[in-house]
């Protein structure tokens, strides 16, 4: 039986969700769980202990939104009613008003599991109010210092919270991240790792953007066997022997194909799976990698997992693409951090056929709170590769004048880069200079992203983003 004070919390934030999507103020993704908590703080706690099949809780610097996706689709394939924050809101608050939608006044509900996308530094609190059967950690890169603090010191926090579940849980981790694996020495939860053994991918250098390169046991510095991108690949310390854990799920194989999918070979302890997956860059493999982890340990048929995987469709700003109404395609791709950028250039630059040759390329940086405000990232990611392949580009957001500079410094031309903050204009001139039938890239922060897809929406290109999915 419901508590008085969950009641008058449930009622309070069902009203104000209706209300604000009503009135067009937004989606109601996180002000009715603001206010919700107020009344109750415990009303997260007291929802959640009532789904039948628990909760899921997924968290990462990059991945979170597209792995989460991949799973929503795989639980529901089979068979289950999951209560999902698609929309991104991953604060407290936004799981607080994620499960409000689904809760009735009165009786169960209306759904079976949780899956939250969680923020990394609110994982902590949510694994301690949702005591969760699962819980998945991608990847820890440096992002949004002036929010998140350096990497080990959110490490830290979420390995004390870790240790808090029990054998009955289960935590599914990247072997390939140094900071990641380590989380599960110690637990009395279940853990499982999944990584990649493709040495073609390789870079075999650790870059300046490394953010986890000492050993977590005594301090020395890694050795690295393979480097796929900063700090994720093959490591031991030379000193005590502390190395990557060996992987009970297994990228064996990847083929890229440039921009527009990739084919995956999956190992796992029972036999071996092949996807083609309709997205791009290594990134998004390790993301289906992931995903997949998730399901054999869920104890999902293989079949299922290829089948989803390959009919899966990116989340919004997420490798999105859309089409004009005259037909021009459009590429949406979000960065917000070294790694993220770097990554998304390398697959843009990989994808360059010798009919194309060069990228039309629009970059919407801002540095507002859910950015970060601290927009010194921009000069460790690797923006040089782009050099080669511009015409021109144009920039925008709060920081577009930064994001020239950056450029300039980068090697590309000060006569190639067009500055134009507001959003609305540079798309227009970005769509004006691209060629006919020639893909426009759209890389937008989070809230350029969201933005950006306003501006869309008002032309009718795309739905509002709490729609996008339903």
């Amino acid at each position: 039986m419901m508590k008085f004070r969950s009641f008058l919390a449930l009622g309070l934030g069902k009203s104000v969700q209706i209300l604000t999507q009503k009135l067009n103020l937004g989606g109601g993704t996180n002000l009715p769980g603001t206010l919700a908590r107020l009344v109750d703080p415990n009303l997260l706690s007291t929802l959640t202990a009532t789904l039948p099949q628990g909760v899921i809780l997924l968290t990462g610097t990059n991945g979170k939104t597209t792995t989460t996706r991949m799973l929503a689709n795989l639980l529901r394939s089979n068979g289950s009613q999951v209560l999902h924050n698609q929309a991104g809101a991953n604060l407290i608050t936004g799981l607080t008003a994620t499960i409000l939608a689904a809760s009735p006044f009165f009786g169960p509900l209306h759904a079976e599991i949780g899956l939250f996308e969680t923020d990394e530094a609110a994982l902590p609190q949510a694994i301690l109010e949702t005591k969760p059967r699962l819980v998945v950690i991608h990847n820890l890169f440096r992002d949004q210092l002036d929010r998140y603090g350096e990497v080990d010191t959110l490490a830290k926090h979420w390995k004390k919270a870790l240790m808090l579940l029990p054998a009955t849980s289960h935590v599914i981790l990247n072997a390939d991240d140094p900071a990641v694996a380590y989380l599960g020495e110690g637990l009395t939860a279940q853990v499982t790792y999944y990584g990649v053994d493709d040495s073609r991918h390789a870079t075999n250098s650790t870059d300046h953007i490394a953010d986890s390169q000492f050993c977590r046991c005594c301090g020395q510095h890694y050795t690295y066997s393979l480097t796929f991108y900063s700090h994720i690949g093959h490591y031991h310390c030379p000193n005590c022997g502390h190395s990557r854990p060996t992987p009970q799920v297994k990228l064996t194989r990847l083929d890229l194909r440039g921009t527009a999918s990739s084919q995956l070979l999956i190992t796992y302890p029972e036999g071996t799976l092949e996807i083609e997956l309709p997205l791009p860059g290594l990134y998004n493999a390790v993301n289906a990698l992931a995903a997949a982890t998730v399901g054999f340990v869920l104890g999902a048929k293989p079949a299922l997992i290829q089948e989803i995987l390959a009919a899966f469709k990116a989340a919004f700003g997420r490798i999105e693409r859309i089409q004009t109404p005259e037909g021009q395609p459009i590429l949406i791709a979000l960065i917000k951090n070294p790694v993220g950028a770097s990554e998304t250039i390398r697959m843009l630059t990989s994808g360059i056929t010798e009919k194309q040759q060069k990228i039309a390329l629009l970059l919407i940086i801002n540095d507002k709170i859910a950015d970060g405000t601290d927009v010194s990232w921009l000069w460790d990611a690797a923006f040089e590769p782009l050099t080669a392949y511009l015409a021109e580009v144009i920039v925008s957001g709060t920081r577009a004048e930064d994001m020239a500079v950056r450029l300039k410094y980068a090697g590309v031309a000060s006569e190639q880069i067009k500055v134009e903050p507001k959003i609305a204009k540079a798309v227009a001139k970005a769509l004006k200079m691209t060629p006919a039938g020639e893909t426009l890239a759209i890389l937008p922060t989070y809230t350029a992203m969201l933005e950006l897809r306003a501006e869309l929406a008002e032309r009718g290109w795309v739905q509002p983003f709490w729609e996008d999915g339903l």
